[in-house]
């Protein structure tokens, strides 16, 4: 095959793949295109004027380095990978955001890179600033915050935060996103681009911001530093410190940069003053760095001249654009207050509509409703007159039960009178009961010690006799026996008429005794029969009380009694068990009252000398 036709089968173009900070594209490009060409076509693509800021970056080895505007792409030392990945990045940083940024598409990619430095941790920020920035990052996104819409974890897949201020503090996400909405909620009626500049003014002011470190060395100590290039000047850092420098050098202060190798040096504009030397680790990094200082210097220039035309001519649309911006967001903003008044106007009108509709079904319930009482007031009336006619029946029927009843009550009370007239004879026939019992047992206890010194005395009369008789037969036995004398016959009738007399008092004091036993005897039975009178009558009224209906009256009577009626009733049963030496068993009616009027614990029945244990 010949030369020629292996030069027609050569590739013409080759494709490259340029990222930004929120889109992708693909170009195919000439082979013989330089780093300018691609650069434009990317910004044409992406409608941005303002190009000085912007860069097409590529990694290779590890190291970041920015496509050269003179030199052809396929020339320079990028990957060789297909398609070619350039990144569309920020290169160099304003000194006043809202001055200098005048386009809104270059806003919002500086917007964007920064957002992504601070969220990277490659520029430092105070939890307090990071939640303020992230509100005004919400509010570029979601708009005016609406409760209604923005419900509780809607910015639950938005990173909004670094994860040192997640880590930082022990807070839970809701906790994050409460405090990020507080400050989102105070920024209604800020339109997006607003927002996305008060984001970029606040992150100016921030020590790291638009600052490109690199790692050097000084010539004789060989002390790790820290090189800073920004649109300020070039700045000397510690390695553990990169928000103080330890030293400065303003643009307008420096005569002439240069680098040999891998040593770069920094002339001040003072001739007097030390020229600053120092050591990176690759060569790349020294071209790169010359590369930042007259990007950023040349920038630093411009920004003291006058504007060209085309920048004025930039500077007038972007006023243009930005007034013309605010007077469309005012009029929406109008619009939008004008819609939620009629939304409104327009609940209002249709809750009052629902409002009245419900009253007309209320009236029309109402009406119906009255109808329905009249009709029901009109039988009630009917049934009222057959009521007022029964009732003036039962009212005559009502008076006379009354009278029936009074004359009940009457003969209650009356009842009620001879009742406790009953109560007080009772009581009267008790004490008296009690006060003979009392003498009874006096004389009893007297009878019995007479009786008992009599036996004692028979006893004794007894022995003696016995004993006599005892000696006057061991005499007879001793001597002949003599004739009877006067004297002997004196002495035995002396002895005998002793002994008869001693015989009467006996029999005489037995008589005594079973008289007063009879006596007694007869009186217990004469006050038993009267308790079994008692009895019947209690019974008799009991049951009366209980057909009537009064049986608490009956209670009240008989827990009226005294103790002493109580006693004497017990003692003159005790007494009638001791003479009578029997079992007798109580009346259930004595036991009733005595429960109620003594509670203490007693026996219901006695048997021989067993008496009766109440008090």
């Amino acid at each position: 095959m010949s030369i020629r036709g292996l030069k027609k089968k050569q590739p013409k173009t080759f494709k490259v793949k340029v990222i930004t900070m929120d889109a992708e594209m693909e170009f195919s490009c000439e082979m013989k295109w330089k780093g300018k060409d691609l650069f434009d076509l990317v910004c044409r693509t992406l409608g941005l004027r303002e190009t000085w800021f912007f860069g097409l970056q590529y990694t290779i080895k590890g190291v970041c380095a920015w496509l050269k505007m003179e030199k052809k792409v396929l020339e320079q030392e990028i990957p060789k990978e297909d398609p070619i990945k350039f990144c569309f990045l920020a290169k160099f940083y304003p000194e006043k955001v809202e001055e200098e940024l005048l386009q809104e598409i270059t806003q919002h990619l500086f917007f964007l890179q920064v957002k992504k430095q601070i969220l990277d941790e490659e520029i430092y920020c105070s939890p307090e600033v990071t939640v303020l920035l992230a509100s005004y990052a919400v509010q570029a996104k979601y708009g005016d915050y609406d409760p209604n819409f923005h419900k509780p974890g809607f910015l639950a897949q938005d990173e909004l935060l670094p994860k040192r201020v997640l880590k930082q503090y022990q807070m839970t996400v809701h906790m994050w996103e409460e405090k990020i909405t507080a400050w989102y909620a105070e920024h209604r009626g800020i339109a997006r681009d607003e927002a996305e500049m008060n984001y970029l003014k606040i992150a100016q002011d921030l020590a790291m911001y638009g600052v490109n470190y690199f790692s050097i060395e000084q010539n004789k100590s060989h002390t790790d530093l820290l090189l800073g290039v920004d649109a300020k000047g070039i700045h000397v850092y510690s390695i553990n410190n990169r928000f103080s420098p330890n030293k400065s050098f303003e643009w307008s202060a420096i005569r002439n940069i240069s680098y040999s190798e891998k040593e770069l040096t920094i002339k001040p504009l003072d001739k007097k003053a030390e020229v600053f030397k120092f050591f990176s680790s690759q060569l790349k990094v020294n071209k790169l760095i010359l590369q930042l200082c007259v990007g950023n210097h040349d920038l630093f220039m411009k920004r003291r001249r006058a504007d060209s035309i085309e920048i004025q001519q930039m500077k007038a649309q972007a006023k243009e654009e930005k007034a013309r911006k605010k007077m469309e967001h005012q009029r929406l903003a109008r619009e939008k207050q004008l819609r939620e008044e009629a939304e409104r106007a327009k609940d209002e009108l249709e809750r009052r509509l629902f409002q009245l509709e419900a009253e007309a079904r209320q009236a029309s319930e109402a009406l119906l409703h009255s109808k329905e009482t009249a009709e029901l007031l009109a039988e009630k009336a009917q049934i009222a007159e057959e009521e007022a006619k029964l009732l003036a029946q039962n009212a005559a029927e009502a008076e006379q039960e009354r009278q029936r009843l009074e004359i009940t009550a009457l003969k209650t009370k009356e009842e009620k009178r001879l009742m406790e007239q009953k109560v007080r004879e009772a009581e009267r026939i008790a004490a008296r009961l009690v006060k003979e019992s009392d003498l009874r047992t006096k004389e009893t206890e007297y009878l019995k010690q007479d009786l008992s010194e009599a036996r004692e005395a028979e006893r004794r009369a007894k022995q003696r006799l016995l004993d006599v008789t005892q000696v006057s037969h061991s005499h007879t036995n001793r001597y002949p026996q003599p004739s009877p004398v006067v004297c002997g016959d004196l002495g035995v009738e002396k002895g005998c008429t002793k002994f008869d007399l001693r015989d009467v008092d006996l029999k005489r004091l037995s008589l005594e005794i079973e008289r007063e036993r009879l006596d007694y005897l007869e009186k217990s039975k004469n006050f038993e029969d009267r308790l079994k009178q008692l009895k019947s009558e209690i019974h008799a009224l009991k049951l009366e009380e209980k057909q009537k209906g009064s049986i608490s009256q009956w209670n009240e009577v008989f827990g009226s009694l005294d103790l002493t009626l109580r006693k004497a009733l017990i003692i003159a049963f005790n007494h009638q068990c001791i003479n009578e030496n029997r079992s007798v068993k109580m009346p259930s009616d004595l036991f009733c009252v005595s429960s109620v009027c003594c509670p203490s614990s007693f026996s219901s029945r006695c048997t021989g000398i067993t008496c009766f244990n109440w008090f």
